[in-house]
């Protein structure tokens, strides 16, 4: 069978207050009107947008250039992505921003720190004059591996400012990834710092930064941030502190004119086989769209404190945390730490004590804060929210409910966002003051897109059946290329459908068109010819009160063909014991069918997760074949939960 069954069943429904809607950036009007241009010209609508929401120097001569499978957005304009996100906040009628906040910062150990936009600007400035200083000239490639401070939304603004791509390399990763991200993009300089926190304690940086130095030598020069006060090596000639450069750095640099389709940046996103891929970003049509999503998506207001829970070093934190926002003139926090430190009601405490009124974080975060226990969020005032969002993993129907019910309180729409590293920005969403949510549903496109969902054969799938998402029109933020690599970009996206882009996860659309994200393709089950996404197993495996987060995997069967191993996190108190397997097991059946019922459950403290929240659901494959895993490891969260699984064999 090529379609992928669709056995999850869910009725509930929300509609938009009408309080909300009425105040909405897009009212339901307004929302009808941008879906009906959308669908009947993409360019248009996504140019109406471009004049809309962002300043240009110079006028394109073409929005779209198509020429399967490479997309060329506003063609012939220019513009400059930190004069968006700064320069613009201070002139003419909106240069009463320069004393608002657009980033408030929060350190794991509890300091603080507020830069204003005009802030923002003078240190966004020194520093790009300090690149110069050190030889960075326009298309110059800059790596970045740093922890959640300020300066690393200085250095990706400053390199955006001159037009030198950055590409940041999250501050986990180890010195071999990091080596070869570094060699693979060609940079010339490296920015880092002694150190980050985490957990309550110093995260050692730059002595992983000087391992993975021995094998860079394009190089020339790296600039330290000093954070945790950690005693380093510095190598005379190489190495120089940020404070000791910028003390003597001009605060005037003005912005380089560039090309809509200059480079902005290449982020490095895991493969499944091979080395990790270089998603290439441009200025033009990335700003937009992401500029675009953020307003519409968010409800940006003016008077909003926004938080992403994100580390910068993934595409949620550059689009969502940075760009987007500050494109906007918003207020974006950035939080250093982990939720449980020094306790679990570390972000509540924090919405607390900002006033955040939208929090957008991923559904492996919910799901853990279900098994802390609600008792950590109601130690807090939380009644400054009005919007939540969701970013990573599918989000299961009861994680949905929880987080309306327990952090948004039932007043709070939720939106559910879809989208990937490739895509830039967010293609699937509720907009929250027009669209009607379901729990588990990401609903529709974001107007001017097109998404469809097709067999093996590239036929589209009639509902409520599900197959292979796929976008059909090529969209502003769309990745250019994997850096140097055309021929994998062309085959691992482009390869399977003509002119269409294939995203690689299962979905399934509804009678009323809403669309339902099912997991990764590569982790479809087939049980006794049934194809079964593993997003479904696991929300009918939460939907079990006791049970705070799971993670299914197919391994091979003589006789139904895979077999269903279930990982499951009990919540707190929980005994995992044989009552707890039985009532998951008949959770299941009453969920979605005896055919999903799991043939072995191992009960677990903890899964497997990359630093930004997503499950690693092919370790569990190789632990519950009892294989050994010899597939890339360096983004894991916690190399102690891999151990202990394997312990448990």
């Amino acid at each position: 069978m090529d379609d992928i069954e669709s056995l999850l069943k869910e009725s509930r429904n929300f509609k938009p207050k009408a309080d909300f809607s009425r105040k909405a950036v897009w009212n339901p009007k307004t929302v009808a009107e941008m879906r009906k241009l959308g669908e009947k010209s993409p360019e248009r609508f996504w140019a109406k947008m471009a004049k809309e929401n962002i300043s240009w120097f110079q006028p394109w001569k073409k929005t779209l250039e198509w020429k399967p499978p490479f997309a060329k957005w506003f063609v012939g304009g220019k513009l400059n992505v930190a004069y968006n996100c700064i320069d613009r906040h201070l002139e003419g009628e909106n240069s009463w921003r320069r004393n608002k906040a657009a980033i408030l910062w929060e350190g794991e150990p509890g300091d603080s720190r507020v830069l204003t936009y005009g802030d923002l600007h003078r240190e966004v400035c020194k520093f790009a004059n300090v690149l110069k200083s050190q030889g960075v000239k326009t298309g110059d490639r800059v790596a970045i591996y740093m922890p959640m401070i300020p300066e690393l939304a200085i250095a990706m603004l400053a390199c955006a400012r001159i037009g030198a791509p950055h590409s940041i390399v999250f501050g986990g990763f180890s010195a071999d990834s990091l080596r070869d991200r570094i060699n693979d993009v060609g940079a010339k300089l490296l920015v880092t710092a002694d150190g980050g926190f985490r957990r309550g304690k110093p995260l050692a940086l730059k002595a992983t930064a000087d391992k993975a130095l021995t094998g860079t030598p394009g190089v020339e020069k790296v600039i330290v941030v000093a954070r945790t006060g950690e005693t380093i090596e510095m190598q005379k000639g190489r190495d120089f502190w940020w404070h000791d450069l910028m003390a003597d750095a001009s605060a005037l640099c003005p912005p380089a004119k560039l090309d809509s389709e200059h480079p902005l940046y290449i982020l490095y996103t895991s493969g499944t086989t091979g080395k990790p891929k270089g998603i290439l970003h441009t200025t033009g049509g990335y700003l937009v769209h992401v500029a675009t999503t953020a307003k519409v998506i968010f409800d940006l207001q003016e008077n909003d404190t926004y938080w992403c829970t994100a580390d910068i070093g993934w595409v949620t934190g550059h689009s969502y945390v940075i760009y987007g926002m500050l494109a906007n003139g918003a207020t974006t926090l950035m939080y250093e730490g982990t939720p449980n430190t020094p306790a679990e009601d570390r972000f509540w405490s924090i919405i607390e004590k900002y006033r955040v009124t939208i929090f957008y974080t991923a559904p492996t975060a919910i799901r853990t804060f279900i098994r802390w226990g609600e008792a950590h969020v109601k130690k807090h005032d939380l009644s400054s929210l009005r919007l939540l969002g969701s970013v990573g993993e599918p989000i299961n129907p009861e994680a949905w409910i929880w987080y309306h019910r327990v952090i948004g309180q039932e007043r709070c729409p939720i939106v559910d966002t879809w989208w990937q590293t490739e895509t830039g920005g967010i293609i699937i969403s509720p907009l929250p003051g027009a669209t009607a949510t379901k729990p588990g549903s990401a609903t529709h496109p974001f107007p001017g897109i097109q998404t469809a969902i097709y067999t093996e054969e590239g036929q589209e799938v009639k509902p409520p059946n599900g197959g292979l998402l796929v976008l059909k029109n090529p969209w502003p933020g769309m990745l250019r290329g994997i850096w140097g690599d055309k021929e994998r970009y062309k085959s691992t996206y482009w390869g399977k459908f003509k002119n269409v882009y294939l995203a690689g996860d299962g979905a399934h659309k509804d009678k009323n068109g809403y669309f339902w994200i099912m997991g990764r393709v590569d982790d479809v089950m087939n049980i006794s010819g049934h194809r079964i996404g593993t997003m479904e197993v696991e929300s009918a495996i939460v939907a079990e009160p006791h049970v705070a987060e799971a993670a299914v995997v197919g391994r091979p069967d003589e006789i139904t063909g895979t077999a269903i191993v279930a990982f499951v996190t009990p919540k707190q108190g929980v005994a995992p014991d044989d009552a707890l397997r039985e009532k998951i097991l008949k959770q299941v059946v009453r969920g979605i069918g005896a055919l999903a019922r799991p043939a072995e459950i191992r009960f677990t403290d903890a899964l497997p997760k990359t630093r930004s929240g997503k499950i690693m659901r092919r370790l569990l494959r190789d632990i519950a074949c009892h294989k050994e895993i010899v597939s890339d490891t360096t983004t894991l969260e916690d190399y102690s939960v891999l151990a202990k699984l394997r312990n448990e064999e």
